[in-house]
């Protein structure tokens, strides 16, 4: 594959000027816009197979490549693969692996601790399991309607040019179909902590020669400039962009489909389960997952997010 022009917009985004970051923003909804307009059924990567006598090519969804489908231990797990004809059947297989994760876990336990950290985690997929058909349904005929979802769109995968305009998206061999609803979440690359106020780069203390030379010297050195400020600063102000430009990614894609409050509004449930099963394959926050799982199913649909900031461990 030949190389594409352009550098990562993570190299250049501290350089670029707010209207520069909300043109790159813009043009990401428009892209997202024009991906939207092609639909598919059922869930899965897409495989094209050759059209006998014919030039044309049957462009279908087919078993998923999806990264957690093929991590580590998990490419030998006896799951289905896909395709899937809706959420229902994707997330449960997407279970199946939490589970044989947390039986193997279980299993190769080094002390008691351990060991109740496997059935905590445990417990909550069987709970996970009980409340997966209340959201999405088993049964679907015609199969779900779906779209091409890039879910990890970070800084790293978008190329830009010198003068800030996007040259290339990179990393699409692992993307797949996926119901509407996924695709109503933001971008990963405008995804973090919401942050209201600017942080006053004076407040922030300076970065020492000691500190930086540490930060080589442990590998974590990723080529930016800190101007002489301590890391804190430049997380805190890139939160503050994030906040600022998820807005404006949100109007523009109210502009380009007047349907996308609906259909983010219509996803929010749908998405916390996602993320319910991401955190519960990680083992962190179990005790607040479950938390939220009792709250839905007494039908306090707060969110997932909400649950994870008001809760302590």
């Amino acid at each position: 594959m030949d190389l594409m022009p352009g550098i990562p917009l993570y190299q250049r985004w501290r350089a670029l000027s707010m209207p520069q970051k909300v043109a790159i923003v813009e043009q990401v909804a428009d892209f997202e816009t024009q991906i939207l307009r092609h639909g598919f059924r059922m869930i899965g990567a897409l495989h094209a197979s050759p059209d006998s006598g014919k030039q044309s090519h049957d462009i279908t969804p087919r078993q998923i490549v999806s990264r957690y489908f093929f991590w580590g231990d998990h490419f030998n797990y006896n799951v289905p693969r896909g395709p899937f004809r809706g959420s229902h059947d994707w997330l449960k297989a997407y279970l199946d692996i939490i589970a044989l994760d947390h039986v193997s876990d279980r299993v190769e336990a080094e002390d008691e601790e351990d060991k109740e950290d496997a059935e905590r985690a445990l417990q909550l997929f069987c709970r996970l399991l009980e409340l997966l058909p209340k959201i999405f349904p088993p049964l679907l005929n015609p199969p779900e309607r779906t779209v091409l979802w890039h879910d990890d769109l970070s800084l790293h995968n978008i190329l830009v040019d010198n003068d800030g305009n996007i040259t290339a998206l990179l990393d699409w061999e692992r993307v797949s179909t996926m119901p509407l609803w996924v695709a109503s979440q933001l971008p990963k690359f405008l995804t973090g902590a919401t942050r209201i106020e600017e942080p006053i780069r004076d407040q922030y203390g300076d970065e020492s020669l000691e500190e930086a030379a540490a930060a080589r010297q442990e590998g974590i050195d990723d080529g930016l400039d800190n101007e002489g400020k301590t890391e804190l600063y430049w997380i805190h102000l890139l939160e503050y962009e994030q906040t600022r430009l998820r807005e404006v990614y949100a109007a523009r894609m109210r502009q380009l489909r007047p349907e996308y409050d609906m259909e983010v509004a219509d996803g929010s449930l749908k998405v916390d389960f996602l993320e319910a099963l991401g955190r519960c394959c990680s083992g962190f926050y179990l005790s607040r997952i479950m938390e939220w799982v009792e709250a839905i199913e007494m039908g306090d649909f707060c969110r997932l997010t909400d649950v994870l900031r008001s809760r302590s461990l």
